[in-house]
């Protein structure tokens, strides 16, 4: 679906809702300056045209006054080269129809418009990392992976036909991401802060009662499924690449509901935090005691101190389609991730967890060679060679941060 609008060479606007549900969406927004000099502070203005509500934004300052909305960057990329481009996303309520905006100013220019997708109910998105401008063709075949590794100076050794792959997806990061290095809060900078352990909130954003036994068979889904992205770091009982770690603790600190009567068990277990709620109506866990709202590991106001804090957050949704994922934790549907915990592969979730450790979405295209793998959302329902080696080399570009 094209959105039309003003025709200007000062810049051009891509909007697309990357994922839809009952009363909800999320949009990516990707701004180019299209001018011959770089623009040294932005600010995007549009208006909603059917009483759309942005209720938060990232990678941008998002502000909304009655139906407009301006977009203001951060100082992490206040600066927009000529020809560059800047990704932002936001969540936002609808109600009867959710149309894209017909126009957009930037820096009070009005933009070309050129693109917007159809909006996808269960579509995976991804809150915290830029999303892909710059669409290319997806190839039909499928590799198959070889048993010859390339030997790079850095010991960087992949399979022999997932190099080239493995290079075109590193460098899409490199020219999509805003605040790649400068960003301080992957799961590679939890797992480090906390010395191998991940605390986890479970918001259960849902009237559906839970039982202690569906309550522990949760903890263990999250314990197991978690560390298959950890196992895909390790090569004969060692971490890659120095990695340190070969298993993690998984902890779930905290239970966050509506109503304490959902919760069908009465033992002191884990902590539950019943009626508080963020600012959509949403039951969480203490923002004090999350590392999301203190990523300078200050506790001292959380009631348990830092025993009690966590890292990440589990949001079962009752009638939610997709995931969302980032630094923050996961999203998914409550009553598709209940109803897997029996399976081997809870694959939405691990798609998700993929990108609380940095890695990308392929919406708009697939690297050379390669098309089936777990963060090409659809295409596969475990954590391929592929994406091991994604992961890998995402470790391998960070590791100097962190003294290995």
């Amino acid at each position: 679906m094209l959105a039309s609008g003003a025709s200007a060479a000062a810049c051009s606007v891509s909007y697309k809702v990357a994922s839809q549900w009952g009363d909800g969406f999320q949009g990516v927004v990707a701004v180019t300056n299209n001018r011959s000099t770089a623009l040294s502070g932005w600010k995007l203005a549009f208006t909603f045209g059917a009483g759309q509500k942005v209720s938060r934004g990232w990678n941008a300052e998002w502000k909304q006054s009655g139906k407009k909305v301006t977009v203001t960057n951060t100082a992490s990329n206040d600066e927009l080269a000529a020809g560059a481009a800047v990704s932002t996303g936001f969540l936002a309520s609808w109600s009867g129809s959710n149309p894209a905006p017909k126009s957009f100013k930037l820096n009070g220019r009005t933009c070309d418009v050129v693109g917007a997708a159809t909006p996808s109910a269960s579509a995976d998105v991804t809150p915290t990392f830029s999303e892909s401008t710059s669409p290319t063709p997806t190839p039909t075949a499928t590799a198959s992976t070889s048993l010859t590794p390339t030997v790079a100076a850095d010991g960087w050794n992949p399979p022999a036909d997932l190099a080239q792959p493995l290079d075109e997806v590193w460098k899409h990061v490199e020219s999509t991401y805003s605040d790649l290095y400068g960003f301080k809060n992957y799961g590679w900078d939890q797992l480090m802060a906390t010395k191998g352990t991940v605390n986890y909130c479970v918001r259960w954003d849902s009237d559906n009662p839970v039982t202690a036994t569906t309550r522990d068979k949760i903890h263990t889904a999250l314990r197991t499924q978690f560390n298959k992205w950890i196992h895909a770091m390790v090569d004969d009982g060692k971490g890659y690449s120095s990695f340190p770690y070969t298993d993690v603790k998984v902890d779930v600190v905290g239970w966050a509901v509506k109503n304490r009567s959902t919760l069908q068990w009465s033992d002191d277990s884990v902590k539950v935090y019943a009626g508080v709620l963020d600012d959509a109506g949403a039951p969480q866990c203490a923002p004090d005691c999350g590392r999301f709202f203190h990523q300078d590991g200050d506790y001292s106001r959380c009631p348990g101190k830092e025993a009690e804090h966590y890292d990440e957050s589990l949001w079962l949704t009752k009638g939610f389609e997709g995931g969302a994922g980032g630094d923050w934790g996961q999203r998914v549907g409550q009553e598709y991730f209940t109803g897997a915990l029996d399976q081997e592969n809870i694959h939405i979730y691990l798609h998700e967890v993929g990108h609380t450790f940095g890695l990308d979405d392929f919406y708009d295209w697939t690297p050379t060679g390669v098309s089936r793998f777990i963060m090409n959302a659809g295409s596969a329902t475990e954590i391929t060679t592929f994406d091991q080696w994604m992961l890998r080399d995402f470790w391998r570009h960070l590791k100097s941060r962190y003294g290995y």
